[in-house]
């Protein structure tokens, strides 16, 4: 589908919002595990799960903002997400938390292989992108092992 620049622009910046609105989403999950699980498994969890999706949801602001500024368009103003709670135990929230963040990583493969990027972008939005995906990279396995020693 050929984008004028300015569609082109308008649409990686959407898409990275969305993005970077799973990336809350899934804070406000691993926030919530936190205060369900003991001191040991909590501090995992901030070490190997909020503390990388929280620099992601950080860095795709940054990438968001800096690459509007260049293009001479407003700031996204990002607000907080709310967890819809579903699943009541430290196990299912931390599953919801793994699937916000891979919807992110998601959304941001999909534009990157879209070569939008390449097209209407530059490449400090291209090396953000990518850092952005690298702090996401280990969050099923960390999840996993954190889970995995849940009721032990």
């Amino acid at each position: 589908m050929a984008y004028s620049n300015a569609e082109g622009t308008r649409h990686l910046l959407d898409t990275l919002a969305v993005a970077a609105d799973e990336l809350s989403v899934a804070l406000a999950y691993l926030g919530e595990a936190y205060e369900q699980l003991d001191e040991s498994l909590a501090d995992s969890l901030e070490e190997q799960l909020f503390r990388p999706v929280q620099a992601a949801y950080g860095r795709a602001q940054r990438v968001h903002a800096e690459f509007a500024e260049r293009r001479g368009l407003p700031e996204h103003q990002f607000e907080a997400a709310a967890p819809h709670m579903r699943d009541h135990d430290a196990k299912g929230i931390i599953g919801s938390a793994v699937a916000a963040a891979e919807r992110a990583d998601s959304t941001l493969a999909t534009l990157q292989d879209s070569m939008l990027p390449v097209e209407v972008g530059d490449p400090p939005l291209r090396a953000g992108l990518e850092q952005v995906r690298v702090l996401l990279a280990e969050t099923r396995g960390h999840a996993r092992e954190i889970t995995r020693r849940l009721g032990r």
